[in-house]
């Protein structure tokens, strides 16, 4: 008999957050045998495989950990890639490849890899320190950190001179600011095999003072050379780095109709929590069949959808409380995923709602109700 499965295997997360978690969902459906490396006793994961505490960053930890998974992957990219090396030098499959985690750990280095490879991307410059910012902004810019900058931390807007007393003084770089029309993304996998399939590119809205994404729609509301751009930069993309998972792509479509990379990242992203309901193949589930050596998934979009972040509410920190639970789940076409955090405070990620809806202008009303409506609060 040939193609038979083996479900056999031990899969190892770095990472037990929510990203973490939604890839056990997925995975129990294929029998995947999980295990989870966290550096917090009781993250998201911790209830639901085999769990161990430790420290992602160090190396004795994760060759530990490591060693006992036939293949291992991330759900954050902050983690020791120097033991992955060592890992697949020993022969465990580790996807994505150390070498391209490495890469997108460092925007600097990101930042350049699209500049060498004809990527489109914002122009900029590399910074060292405080000074070098000083002496080479042309305000407005962005400034990021190079290494260690997340969910909307490492990057600021320098508007003028009266900023640069907030300069980072640390390796990183100046950004042109990109006046956007809108902010997407395109999610693109490959397989060992070379397969590669995109979904569909989404529209997402950020939280004006917290750089998180706060909700989205899909499809983007864009025209088709628009989306078919995004489509071949992701495709691109993830060919040149030769890399086997999941790749999230972000762009700017700018007011002249470009498209720009701004970030990407190598796993499941913010920015397709709604496939779990609203695609073909989730895109947790085309992770997982991208690592573990089986075809991708369809993309096809089942119906337009809108996803809403739940965030701790401001003023808000101690055992969480859901406002308004009962009112959302009252509406037609509405999914609620909480993460299993169970102390809130402000901003921080609690869970996602994702709602259907054929009619575009009837799902933004809903979408907008479910963010007025339900409230993490303690």
């Amino acid at each position: 008999m040939t193609n038979t499965f083996n479900q056999d295997f031990k899969l190892g997360i770095l990472g037990g957050g929510q990203l973490g978690r939604m890839l056990i969902q997925s995975g129990i459906d294929f029998n995947f045998n999980f295990t989870i490396l966290d550096p917090d006793k009781n993250a998201p994961c911790s209830t639901l495989a085999e769990f161990s505490e430790g420290k992602l960053t160090d190396f004795d930890t994760v060759m530990k950990f490591g060693s006992q998974c036939d293949v291992i992957t991330i759900e954050i990219e902050n983690v020791n890639t120097s033991a992955l090396r060592e890992l697949a030098r020993m022969g465990k499959r580790v996807f994505p490849q150390p070498e391209v985690i490495e890469l997108i750990q460092d925007k600097r280095v990101q930042k350049t890899f699209y500049k060498n490879n004809g990527i489109p991307t914002a122009a900029f410059v590399l910074t060292e320190n405080k000074e070098d910012v000083a002496r080479l902004a042309k305000f407005p810019m962005v400034n990021k950190l190079g290494k260690e900058g997340y969910d909307g931390r490492g990057v600021q807007i320098l508007r003028g001179k009266e900023d640069l007393a907030n300069a980072f003084d640390k390796p990183g770089l100046l950004e042109e600011l990109v006046p956007f029309d809108k902010e997407i993304s395109v999610i693109v996998a490959r397989n060992e095999n070379g397969q590669v399939e995109t979904f569909p590119p989404v529209e997402m809205v950020f939280h004006p003072e917290q750089n998180l994404v706060e909700y989205l729609f899909a499809p983007a509301q864009i025209s088709a050379e628009i989306a078919q751009r995004a489509d071949r930069i992701a495709r691109d993309i993830i060919e040149k780095l030769n890399m086997i998972g999941l790749l999230a792509v972000e762009m700017f479509v700018t007011h002249s109709g470009e498209v720009l990379v701004n970030e990407i990242a190598p796993r499941p992203h913010n920015s397709g929590h709604q496939t779990i309901e609203a695609n073909v193949t989730s895109q947790y589930e085309q992770h997982l069949r991208a690592i573990a050596g089986l075809p991708l998934g369809k993309t096809d979009l089942i119906m337009p959808s809108a996803m809403v972040n739940l965030l701790g509410e401001p003023g808000y920190s101690g055992t969480a409380r859901y406002a308004g639970f009962e009112d959302v789940l009252s509406v037609k076409g509405v999914h609620v995923h909480l993460y299993g955090k169970k102390q809130t405070k402000p901003f921080r990620k609690m869970g996602h709602v994702t709602i259907l809806d054929e009619d575009i202008d009837s799902l933004k009303k809903k979408a907008n109700f479910v963010k007025q409506t339900l409230k993490v609060i303690a």
